[in-house]
């Protein structure tokens, strides 16, 4: 129990410190920043492999608040690269990089240890931030949306029985792949974010964590986007980027608190 004690005034010690008053708004920033850039990526694939992206861009606009669909609208429908879209993709990319190479410096000075080079810090810090960006597609396609952008696309299958089928078997899968997916890629975030091999069994307690309180986020928000949304009425569009970014700042709290969590869990596994 004193040991326990201990841990936990510990952990609200890192939690109280001066750097999580600035940095979990600062990541919050560059998340909403890399949007951008990811999707612009995204929308130049499809079209230069030329998929059809239609349905998806119609159950976004089905699901989403209409003035944040129609700003991922444009970046999603990307036609062709040239120099312009290479310029802008390279710099979004380095500036949303900012965000995740706090994360690095923050699991540094967390851990005690010392920040490597500054290219091998940045090459990691897009790497890391390009994760968490496809992680948030992910969640909010996947788990707030997946149902009704399921649904719309199935629409247009005649067989439906065959569509039935399908959307049971998302029903069923949908929570297990989920938590798979969220918890593997968190616990990937949390291992190669210190410039020093951390061990992933040092990571569990702060991936799990990170894990639930996403999941439930994500849940929030898309029980507010479904029955609260008509607020744009009175508010315009302004009350839907407020709720993402809402969302962006918690999910990167969340995510910084999981590493104070990892950082606690890897000294006492240490002493030990």
């Amino acid at each position: 129990m004193k040991r326990l004690k201990g841990y936990i005034k510990n952990l609200f010690n890192i939690i109280a410190s001066p750097s999580m008053s600035y940095l979990p708004g600062n990541l919050a920033f560059f998340l909403v920043l890399s949007i951008f850039p990811i999707l612009t990526l995204l929308g130049v694939i499809a079209s230069n492999f030329s998929i059809n992206i239609d349905s998806l861009v119609n159950a976004i606009n089905t699901t989403l608040p209409s003035a944040i669909s129609s700003i991922l609208d444009t970046f999603i429908r990307g036609e062709g690269f040239d120099t312009n879209i290479g310029i802008f993709m390279i710099i979004g990319f380095y500036l949303a990089s900012n965000g995740a190479d706090a994360i690095i410096l923050a699991s540094n000075n967390l851990y005690g240890f010392p920040n490597s080079n500054y290219l091998k810090r940045r090459i990691k810090a897009i790497f890391i931030i390009i994760l968490i960006i496809l992680l948030m597609i992910f969640m909010l396609g996947f788990i707030a949306f997946g149902n009704f952008i399921l649904k719309f696309i199935l629409n247009n299958i005649k067989d439906k029985s065959l569509a039935t089928l399908i959307y049971n078997l998302f029903i069923i899968l949908k929570w297990p792949f989920a938590i798979f997916v969220i918890f593997f890629n968190v616990k990937l975030i949390y291992t190669i974010a210190p410039d020093w091999k951390i061990m992933s069994k040092h990571t569990t307690k702060g991936a799990i964590f990170t894990t639930v309180i996403w999941i439930i986020s994500v849940q929030v928000y898309s029980y507010w986007v479904t029955n609260f949304s008509n607020y744009d009425l009175f508010y315009g569009g302004l009350s839907s980027i407020a709720m993402l970014m809402l969302l962006m700042y918690i999910i990167s709290f969340v995510l910084i608190i999981g590493i104070a969590i990892n950082v606690k869990s890897y000294e006492y596994k240490i002493e030990d």
